[in-house]
């Protein structure tokens, strides 16, 4: 398969869940993606489950096993999926690596990709200003020079070049217009890590449009992850999504919800008794 070849355009609305087997889903979780559902019902579409486990150190065989039940329990229904098939299959991130390395070839032959052998710590110390919060540090580009062959015995990644000072621009169906400047308010990310493992930018960008997604549906924390996916799509050839964010929701304390809020997981909520349709009441 070439991933550049663009399928036949899909008929109807397609949408998907994408959870990512590292831990118990919890209600920031489910609010999304009963958004995602009820867009897609709303389009007379259809949901597709993706089981996003493509870091074997983090994901969990338990977890996965968790994220179905909570799911069902929930009451969600998706017409694809790892437990059910489905024509695009196979729905494990895990079982799809052959699909991530054609488009990396693909980008590397198109020359965007350069090798990096920079650690975090390599980068946070070469920043200028004090770098906070969950999104990753704009890559200073260090590396930016590398050549494959110049790097002997050491641990590389390998980074998409962005277009510095481009707008990247797409409006959002759920939050309007929105623009982000690459170089500046995200730099060179990484596509494949040093393990050859792909990562999770160009995993989606690959996954969405083999499957053939017409709208992704996600919280308003990967609103520059679509920034980047953009310029994945364009460098790929493949027409991308639509794309709805959702505001995130947060604890009492204003902090967003994590998997580490195990006293507002899922599973947690449904031992103490409430109803899935007690919790879409509180919303």
């Amino acid at each position: 398969m070439r991933v550049a070849t663009q399928p036949a355009a899909p008929t109807s609305y397609r949408g998907r869940l994408a959870p990512s087997p590292t831990g118990y889903l919890h209600l920031g979780h489910a609010r999304t993606f009963w958004t995602a559902q009820q867009r897609a019902h709303a389009n007379k579409g259809s949901l597709v489950l993706r089981n996003e486990d493509l870091d074997p150190s983090r994901s969990k065989t338990e977890f996965a096993s968790a994220m179905l039940a909570d799911l069902r329990w929930f009451g969600f229904q998706w017409s694809e999926g790892p437990d059910c098939g489905g024509p695009f299959s196979p729905y494990n991130q895990s079982e799809r690596g052959h699909l991530y390395l054609t488009a990396f070839n693909q980008l590397r032959a198109g020359g965007f990709l350069y090798p990096c052998t920079c650690t975090r710590k390599d980068i946070l110390s070469a920043l200028t200003a004090p770098h906070g919060g969950d999104e990753e540090p704009i890559y200073p580009g260090t590396c930016r020079s590398n050549q494959e062959s110049q790097i002997h015995n050491q641990k590389f990644s390998w980074r998409f070049r962005v277009p510095d000072g481009e707008a990247v621009k797409f409006t959002d169906t759920h939050l309007g217009p929105q623009q982000f400047i690459a170089g500046k308010d995200f730099g060179d990310f990484i596509v494949q890590r040093h393990d050859g493992i792909a990562a999770y930018q160009l995993a989606v960008v690959v996954d969405d449009a083999a499957m053939q997604i017409t709208e992704v549906v996600r919280g308003s924390d990967l609103l520059l992850s679509t920034a980047r996916q953009l310029l994945l799509y364009r460098a790929l050839g493949l027409t991308p999504p639509a794309f709805h964010h959702c505001p995130l929701m947060r604890d009492d304390s204003g902090v967003r919800l994590a998997k580490r809020h195990d006293a507002l997981s899922l599973r947690t909520l449904r031992d103490q008794g409430l109803s899935p349709e007690q919790l879409r009441a509180g919303w």
